[in-house]
């Protein structure tokens, strides 16, 4: 199940700080790595789990990989915890709303 990759992909804070740094904007494979300690391989391989989870999109720019993060994912997975919520959920729903991107800025499946 896809939600599930979902949250094994969310579990890790190198992951979540990933896709914070993607809030922004797109960012080269090269930019991601430079803002972390860690090896390359290690931010190849957490890119490769935000990619399979579907967290993130990647699109080939001549030499460079760019990274976005794929807002119909993360809305889909934020839908999943609000269901979760007992009353109230329709202000949480409003308040997480307004927090997210706009749908249209990264779309893909």
């Amino acid at each position: 199940m896809a939600a599930n990759r979902a949250f094994r992909a969310l579990a890790d804070p190198t992951r979540r700080r990933i896709l914070k740094l993607l809030r922004a904007r797109r960012r080269t494979s090269g930019e991601i790595a430079d803002a972390f300690q860690s090896s390359w391989p290690t931010i190849s391989r957490h890119l490769a789990v935000l990619r399979a989870a579907g967290l993130i999109v990647s699109e080939r720019k001549g030499q460079f990989i760019e990274y976005d993060v794929n807002t119909t994912v993360l809305q889909e997975v934020i839908e999943l915890l609000l269901e979760a919520l007992p009353a109230g959920r329709e202000r949480w729903r409003s308040s997480v709303e307004r927090s997210l991107p706009s749908p249209s800025r990264s779309s893909h499946r």
